[in-house]
Formats: structure tokens, sequence, C-alpha cells
């Protein structure tokens, strides 16, 4: 008979059982999935600042906007935790077949999610700077630790796409790749700072 294929869900874990299963050295887990926490968090953040601003200042169009992609980005963000063990699947694969072909081949998917979540987390600054141009008292430090964990998650994030991009034969494609991540933690570095300046 054969063995039952285990299926494991890890956002469905508890905070101890994750942050476990992304401690151990031979988890399936990666640096995407841990980003991918943190930025959820960031999000979460986000939406908590948009909810303690409608408190003191009075619900707003904007205010609803921000809350309702904050709420988007969190969900989704949780979701990517298992995506990003789903993206490394065929790499993982490659890795133990041996094929350097197979192998190269894998790795521009083994970076999607972690691709994603830069992308993401540069919209989320995006939407900081906005809701810091409205927030005070209490909501700030909630803005300001939301830009703080998406910064982490971007940089953490960058790590791994450089990471693997590094270990491809193909040239051009390792210059692309840092280049482009080169260009977006900029952006993202100039939204921070303007965040921070408007919150602190």
């Amino acid at each position: 008979m054969a063995e039952a294929l285990k299926i494991e869900i890890f956002r469905k874990k508890l905070p101890d059982e994750l942050t476990k299963a992304l401690s151990e050295a031979d988890s399936r887990t990666d640096i995407g999935s841990g980003a991918a926490l943190s930025a959820a968090t960031a999000a979460a953040y986000l939406i908590r600042a948009a909810a303690l601003t409608a408190e003191e200042k009075g619900n707003t169009e904007q205010l609803d906007y921000l809350c309702r992609n904050g709420e988007i980005l969190r969900s989704y963000m949780i979701h990517l935790i298992d995506e990003d063990v789903k993206s490394r699947g065929p790499l993982r694969k490659a890795l133990k077949e041996g094929d350097p072909r197979t192998v190269e081949a894998a790795r521009q998917p083994a970076a999607a999610i972690a691709n994603e979540i830069i992308n993401m987390m540069n919209q989320l600054l995006e939407l900081l700077n906005q809701l810091a141009e409205i927030c005070s008292g209490e909501a700030k430090r909630f803005v300001a630790a939301s830009a703080d964990l998406a910064m982490g998650s971007v940089r953490a994030s960058m790590r791994y796409v450089l990471d693997l991009a590094a270990r491809c034969s193909d040239e051009t494609y390792r210059y692309i790749v840092k280049r482009e991540n080169e260009i977006t933690l900029d952006t993202c570095r100039q939204n921070y700072a303007i965040i921070l300046e408007k919150v602190e």
C-alpha cells in the first residue's frame, strides 16, 4: 500500500509552531515564508493605525480605502507563507536529482514568492505614506512599526532572491535581478524615510 502524502500547512500553525519550523535547519520553509509573516504583521499595523486615526478624527473614504487594502495585503501575505514553500518544490527536487540544467530552470520560480513580497511591501509603504499624512497620536507609532517591518520583509526577501540569482550561470539574468532589486530598494528607502519623517 502506498504511503499517504502528508501536506503541512504552515499558515495554520500557532506562532510558537511556525517560528519553530522557521528555525529548523531541514525545514521546508525558507526566508520567503518568514518574510511573508513579517509582511502580514506590517499590514496588520497599517490597519490598526488607520482604525486608530478613524477613532480620533472620524472615518473617511480614504481611511476606508487604507483599511480595505491593508486587509487584502495582510491576508495575501498569510497565504504566501505556504506558497513560498510550494514555489521551491521543483528546486528541491532538481537539487536531489542533481541535473544542472533542471536546477538552473528551477531557480527563477523558486524566487517568485520572495519577489511578490518585495512588490507588495513596496505598495504597502506607499499606503503608509498616505496614512502618515493624516494620522496622529497613538497611530503614529503603528505607522512607524509597520514601515519598519515592511522594510525588513523587503530586505530579507531581496537577500534570498539575490542569493538564488548569484548561483545562476546566466550573467545577464544575474545583472538584471541585481539592478531591478537596487532600483526597488531605492524606492522603498525613499518612502520609508518620508514616512518616518512624518511620524517621528
